[in-house]
């Protein structure tokens, strides 16, 4: 299988620097890095790539049984990097992608030497004296909502989930992308993003690791950063002064001089 085809891999930067690798969060694609890339690429090779069943990637490639888990994302991930033969890569992982990236960098351990998580969350629904934004039954309703009309629950979330209300153009672009996105695709994408709990899988990230939040954020709510932080031993927590779930959009100066910032410091 031609795995640079398959997810539509993408490469910038200079040859001989050292690796970026880029993830894109539910309901969207590579183009969401695309303000933040080229600042990064001017010090660092940069990979960028859409998971199967998004963006530009070859959706014959894409099945509900392997994409219904968050492992069959991070087998996509493994195999990027192994067809572009990555040693000890930065993973950059917005939204659900960290989440991705911290099993990624457990399956394939040479391949993935640090994590940057933008907006991470590990479980979205409140359970205890856990704090994940969500009770079940806004999840379920949520769902519910997404499965029942895709493209009218696309236009009524994504500018919730973009913040900046002062910015309806960003909202309006993660309405397009959400609605470029095959409805029955994004149906288990988001099923798959919205009822995984990840906490487990926290305590097992043994790379140097970057919880990048927001001020304000009604997805992943600093109070799950926080929870992040504590969670992976030796972490280190930066909040931007943004709003919204996609700071790599809202913040972008911000966003890439954070990561630039704490991958110097682990080179």
């Amino acid at each position: 299988m031609d795995i640079r085809r398959r997810n539509h891999v993408n490469v910038t930067g200079p040859d001989d620097a050292p690796v970026l690798l880029l993830a894109h969060g539910f309901g969207c694609d590579q183009n969401m890095w695309r303000l933040v890339a080229p600042v990064l690429a001017k010090r660092y090779r940069v990979v960028l790539f859409d998971y199967v069943g998004s963006g530009r990637s070859d959706l014959t490639a894409w099945s509900e049984e392997r994409y219904s888990t968050l492992d069959g994302y991070a087998r996509d991930v493994a195999e990027v990097c192994e067809e572009l033969d990555l040693r000890r890569a930065v993973f950059v992982g917005h939204s659900v992608s960290a989440m991705v990236g911290v099993l990624a960098a457990q399956a394939a351990p040479e391949r993935i030497g640090a994590l940057v998580m933008v907006t991470p969350s590990p479980c979205y629904i409140d359970s205890g004296d856990y704090r994940g934004g969500f009770s079940a039954e806004d999840i379920d309703e949520l769902l519910a909502s997404l499965e029942a009309n895709y493209l009218g629950w696309s236009s009524a979330m994504a500018p919730v989930i973009m913040g900046n209300p002062d910015r309806p153009e960003l909202g309006e672009e993660l309405t397009n992308s959400f609605c470029a996105t095959d409805p029955d695709i994004a149906r288990v994408f988001a099923r798959t993003t919205f009822l995984t709990d990840s906490r487990e899988d926290l305590a097992g990230v043994r790379v140097p690791t970057l919880v990048l939040e927001c001020e304000q954020d009604a997805i992943a709510p600093r109070e799950v950063g926080a929870y992040v932080h504590a969670a992976i031993p030796s972490s280190r927590l930066v909040t931007l002064g943004a709003t919204g779930h996609c700071p790599q959009l809202s913040a972008p100066e911000a966003t890439a001089e954070a990561i630039l910032d704490f991958v110097e410091s682990v080179q």
